[in-house]
């Protein structure tokens, strides 16, 4: 539930988001996002967090964190660290949780309204403190990926969930991966 003179602010765990998109099929058009939640109350700001990676050349990333930036977002990045686990395999790490935590609690007190676009249940303390400073809660996620992209402790917690997949037709855009066809034989005919 929202209402249009409360002060709001998103907090977007840009992975996380992605992550869950991703397993629902759908890309995210971020300037139908803000939008979208425009309406819904006076946004103060939309925060997104990302970790990068410096040392590569070309980042995929790179081109939406620097829309982002122009478009109405205050970016919060910081490099992310390259490791090899014990399997040899290359892993990168950059755990944006505590940035997105600590910008909650300073803002807190501007804001009737926080949303965290995370399924990440180590935010469940992050929202039972906002909540003791008076502070509505709204998490977006999805229950209807296999397995599901929330922890039960966050939903639980929140003062209101807001299933990803629903937002798909407002926020959504269909997802760049190539397309299939079921019988290669009817491609041929096109």
């Amino acid at each position: 539930m929202f209402y249009r003179d409360e002060r709001l602010a998103l907090f977007i765990d840009g992975s996380n988001l992605y992550a869950a998109a991703k397993a629902l099929g759908f890309d995210i058009d971020y300037k139908l996002l803000r939008t979208e939640f425009m309406r819904r109350g006076k946004m103060l700001r939309a925060f997104y967090y990302t970790a990068l990676l410096e040392n590569d050349e070309y980042s995929p990333i790179r081109p939406l964190v620097d829309w982002l930036n122009y478009n109405g977002f205050t970016m919060v990045t910081k490099p992310a660290k390259e490791f090899t686990d014990s399997m040899g395999r290359r892993k990168v790490k950059g755990n944006m949780d505590i940035e997105l935590a600590v910008d909650a609690m300073e803002l807190a007190p501007h804001l009737d309204h926080v949303v965290i676009f995370s399924g990440d249940g180590d935010f469940r303390p992050l929202v039972e403190a906002l909540q003791r400073k008076g502070v509505r809660v709204s998490v977006v996620s999805t229950i209807r990926s296999q397995p599901p992209m929330i922890a039960d402790e966050l939903r639980r917690q929140c003062d209101n969930f807001i299933e990803l997949d629903e937002l798909r037709d407002v926020v959504g855009r269909p997802s760049r991966e190539p397309h299939v066809d079921a019988d290669p034989a009817l491609a041929a005919d096109e």
